[in-house]
């Protein structure tokens, strides 16, 4: 099954208009946080709109915003409004009626699939989504801040290296100068 952009980009304008609460999102934050094109999210809201998922908010602090409770609408629902069917052959589709059916050895294969991916998307909420997306930016800013008390912490050392003092580090990387502390690695 190949899932458009239109059903990616519209899961995650509603997890950006999710995090918002009750306040209204415009599009252009979406656009900005998400690196996505603002005229394709007007379509895409357009369609997210129709299909009951959000409501627009109109004035000067508008925007949109979910049109019911995120625990309320599964990643199932949003995919098939963007998309239609989620079937990975046409055979599986409810309308289909496949003519090989009695000699496919596939068949049953892709019944499976389908009902796999029906399970995954619809056991998996918008509430879900955006806890998961709270959690990536949550551990990103955590790497970040790693990174630069790393970057700080190897100045501080090229610093001291250059005014004759050589930090000594333990095991866990700690400074450590046999056990005495170090007025300089303190």
């Amino acid at each position: 099954m190949w899932v458009s952009t239109k059903a990616q980009y519209g899961l995650r304008a509603l997890i950006e208009i999710g995090r918002g609460g009750l306040q209204p999102v415009p599009l252009k934050d979406v656009s900005d946080r998400q690196g996505l094109s603002q005229h394709y999210l007007e379509q895409i809201a357009s369609n997210l709109r129709r299909a009951g998922f959000i409501k627009s908010v109109r004035g000067a602090h508008g925007g949109y915003r979910l049109a019911r409770p995120p625990a309320q609408i599964s990643a199932y629902d949003v995919v098939t409004a963007m998309e239609g069917s989620i079937a990975p052959v046409s055979c599986v589709e409810n309308d289909h009626t496949c003519q090989s059916q009695n000699v496919c050895g596939t068949q049953n294969l892709w019944f499976r699939v389908d009902a796999a991916l029906r399970d995954v998307l619809g056991s998996t909420t918008l509430a879900d989504l955006i806890s998961e997306s709270e959690q990536q930016q949550h551990d990103q800013r955590e790497r970040e801040r790693a990174d630069s008390d790393a970057f700080e912490q190897q100045a501080a050392d090229d610093a001291s290296a250059r005014d004759g003092h050589v930090p000594h580090r333990d095991e866990h990387g700690l400074r450590d100068i046999g056990g005495i502390a170090c007025r300089f690695c303190q």
